[in-house]
C-alpha cells in the first residue's frame, strides 16, 4: 500500500478538472462564487494522479494540513485498535469531504485509503482559511461542511446503537441511496465500492451476518444483488426496517 503525494507545483496538475467545470462542486462546496473568486479557490486546490485501490491519502497520527474531496471512486477511513485490528469509521463517495478528523488536534485520528481507483482534490486548510477571510460566504460554508462532518459522526453512533443487524444494514443502504440521489445519480441502482468485510466491520457485524441479511432482503424482494451491484426494489420497505425498534 502506497502513500500518495498529491502536491503539484502551483496547485495544478495535468488533470483539467476545475471547480468551475466540476459537476460535484455544488455538493462539495455548495456556495455561489463569482468567476474570479472561483479561480482563486481553484488556485489552492491540488489534484494529483489517481489513487489505486489500497493507496493511502493519510495515516493515523499524520499532521493535519488539508481536507479532501472525492472526485471519483470511493475511500474509507479507519483506525487501528490497541490489539491491532482495523476498525472502519466511514465510507466516502464522490462529492463528499473527508480528513476533518484532524482539525481538533492537528493530527489525523483516522487513516484514509482508496477502496477502488479514485481521484480526489486536496484543499490545504491554512490557505482555505486565509481565502475564507477574503471571499464573502466561504467561511460560513466551511463551518457548514464541518457541521455535516459532525452530523455524519452522530449518524454513525445512531447506526451502531441499533439493536438489529437488519436495521443497521437497511440504514446503510438507505444512506447510500440518499447520497447517490444528492449526486443526481440513481437512488435505486448503484455499485457498492466496499467489501462485505468492510461493511461488517463498519456495522459491528460478522461477514456471515451481512451475507445472510443481504440474501434475506433479496428473498423479501427488497433488493437485488449481483456481486457489488445493488438494485433497490422497495426503498420504503428498507426505510421501515431502518427505523424499526425490534431485535434480530
Amino acid at each position: 500500500m502506497n502513500d500518495i503525494n498529491l502536491h503539484n507545483a502551483g496547485g495544478h496538475s495535468s488533470f483539467q478538472t476545475s471547480c468551475s467545470n466540476c459537476q460535484l462542486a455544488a455538493i462539495c462546496l455548495p456556495i455561489a462564487l463569482e468567476t474570479q473568486e472561483m479561480n482563486r479557490l481553484d488556485e489552492i486546490i491540488q489534484r494529483g494522479r489517481p489513487l489505486h485501490r489500497g493507496d493511502h491519502v493519510f495515516r493515523e497520527e499524520d499532521d493535519f494540513t488539508s481536507i479532501y474531496a472525492v472526485r471519483s471512486g470511493a475511500l474509507k477511513t479507519y483506525t487501528v485498535t490497541e490489539d491491532g485490528r482495523e476498525q472502519v469509521t466511514g465510507f466516502y463517495l464522490p462529492g463528499e469531504l473527508f480528513g476533518m478528523d484532524g482539525m481538533g488536534s492537528n493530527r489525523h485520528t483516522d487513516s484514509a485509503k482508496a477502496l477502488e481507483t479514485s481521484a480526489i482534490c486536496e484543499i490545504p486548510f491554512a490557505q482555505l482559511q486565509n481565502l475564507s477571510t477574503q471571499i464573502s460566504g466561504l467561511q460560513r460554508n466551511i463551518f457548514q461542511v464541518i457541521g455535516k462532518g459532525i452530523n455524519y459522526d452522530r449518524q454513525l453512533i445512531t447506526l451502531l446503537s441499533k439493536n438489529s443487524a437488519e436495521e443497521r444494514i437497511a440504514s446503510l443502504l438507505v444512506s447510500i441511496s440518499a447520497r447517490n440521489s444528492r449526486r443526481k445519480l440513481s437512488s435505486s441502482a448503484f455499485h457498492l465500492p466496499m467489501s462485505r468485510t468492510d461493511i461488517a466491520n463498519y456495522l459491528g457485524l460478522t461477514v456471515e451476518t451481512v451475507s445472510r441479511i443481504f440474501s434475506r432482503f433479496q428473498k423479501q424482494e427488497l433488493m437485488a444483488v449481483d456481486n457489488k451491484d445493488v438494485t433497490i426494489l422497495d426503498l420504503d420497505g428498507l426505510h421501515t426496517i431502518a427505523h424499526a425498534d425490534g431485535n434480530e
